[in-house]
């Protein structure tokens, strides 16, 4: 692949929760296509470690619920770097409990990450781009945002209000030529879903979680497949794309069996 077909060449890109899982995946996609990628991550070892494999890439380690430390990552990216082209609010965790036996520490475990992460994320990532002339917002939401199933309302309620951030900032942000989109997926191949296959098979009675996957989407999301849609979204192929939800779910919600 040479230099000029490199969609997102001379991007600078924060992503969060790049550590794993989708953050990852979607980390070295940008870097696959041109971007110099800031690899963000609470867990600074790992931060550190797939930036170390990406080229020109640098870690920091950032938790998104701590304004101070948000502000200080996009601050340091754009010292680093000269400008932020690109953030994309990924990090994320999840709680598997009943609402009706849920202690408020395990709603704000999750809201404080999946929701005051994002919204931090675009408080301080907004003024940098807007200096930089435009660029695009990238938000990691779920297809749990439009139809949840039990056990996972925080997760459900952070990541719908996940899509009304995406939605207000590209309204807010357009006339400075800023696009805010919101990514959907459904069940993804990756650690965070399949470290809580066994609670959902216990706590909903359900024999073989893999084969709800199967009848519902078909098969597990590929981290790739969500990745390239985040790179469709930071370039500019998606020109006229503005505060959408880009359902990614082989299918699920468009069926009720």
């Amino acid at each position: 692949m040479n230099n000029h077909s490199l969609i997102l060449k001379d991007k600078v890109a924060i992503v969060t929760g790049a550590g794993r899982g989708l953050g990852e995946a979607i980390a070295r996609a940008y870097a696959a296509e041109g971007a110099t990628v800031v690899v963000s991550d609470i867990d600074g070892a790992a931060a550190q470690s797939v930036a170390g494999s990406l080229p020109g890439a640098s870690a920091v380690t950032c938790d998104v619920r701590e304004p101070a430390q948000v502000e200080a990552l996009v601050n340091t990216t754009v010292e680093r770097y000269g400008k932020l082209d690109i953030m994309v609010p990924n990090a994320g965790v999840a709680v598997v409990a009943p609402l009706a036996t849920q202690s408020l520490e395990q709603w704000r475990a999750v809201t404080s990450v999946n929701l005051d992460g994002v919204f931090l994320c675009i408080r301080y990532a907004a003024p940098a781009l807007i200096k930089n002339g435009g660029g695009n917002i990238v938000i990691m939401a779920s297809v749990m945002a439009k139809a949840s199933c039990a056990l996972i309302g925080s997760y459900s309620a952070s990541k719908a209000g996940a899509v009304s951030l995406a939605k207000t900032a590209a309204v807010e942000l357009r006339a400075h030529n800023i696009r805010t989109n919101a990514i959907l997926p459904s069940f993804i191949a990756t650690e965070l879903v399949v470290s809580h296959k066994k609670e959902f098979e216990q706590q909903l009675g359900i024999p073989d979680f893999d084969a709800v996957i199967k009848q519902r989407q078909g098969r597990y999301g590929k981290e790739s497949e969500v990745a390239n849609l985040a790179v469709f979204l930071a370039s500019e192929r998606s020109s006229f794309c503005n505060g959408g939800s880009f359902v990614v779910d082989g299918g699920a919600s468009s069926s009720l069996l």
